[in-house]
């Protein structure tokens, strides 16, 4: 799994961590049973606080898409193939694009490019039968090790059973 972050981004670091592991799983970079890197072992990989992605973690255990136990540690509790969403998420998720939609309509997205680009990144999660083994979508040249300025990659393989693999941060020189 790789993982960017862009340190000058107006998104803060947790939310980035939480965005990049859930599109992980949607891709299929990661599943169900898949360990994750512990807090503090991550947070040193990045040079970041551990704090930080312990509340990156504490909201995808409130998203349900991770459990953490204090033997085991954080592993990916759904994907794609966990069947339906848990009770509430389809009333959450909702909500949160009615939002996404009406910054599309502020900024003057047609009905047809909302539509055209949602279908592509459905696509890039393989939702619409497309194949996505090393297809990056938009903006994500990172996704071959390359880092725009100041960001930072991670990116190590962990399956199921053989613990967390190593995550080795790449930082972009300017």
């Amino acid at each position: 799994m790789n993982l960017t972050l862009d340190l000058d981004s107006d998104v803060p670091i947790y939310q980035q961590i939480r965005d990049r592991v859930v599109e992980a799983v949607a891709r299929g970079e990661a599943r169900e049973g898949d360990p994750l890197p512990s807090t503090r072992r991550l947070a040193t990989d990045f040079g970041i606080n551990f704090h930080t992605v312990n509340k990156a973690y504490d909201l995808l255990k409130q998203e349900g898409v991770i459990r953490v136990n204090r033997k085991s540690g954080a592993v990916i509790r759904r994907d794609p193939r966990s069947g339906a969403p848990d009770p509430g998420f389809g009333e959450q998720w909702r909500e949160r694009m009615r939002v996404l939609l009406a910054e599309a309509s502020v900024h003057g997205l047609t009905h047809e490019e909302v539509l055209r680009q949602c279908a592509e990144l459905l696509a890039g999660f393989g939702q619409a039968g497309v194949p996505t083994q090393g297809k990056a979508g938009p903006g994500q040249e990172h996704a071959q090790g390359k880092a725009g300025p100041r960001q930072e990659h991670a990116q190590g393989r962990a399956g199921a059973g053989q613990g967390p693999a190593p995550l080795v941060p790449e930082r972009a020189v300017t």
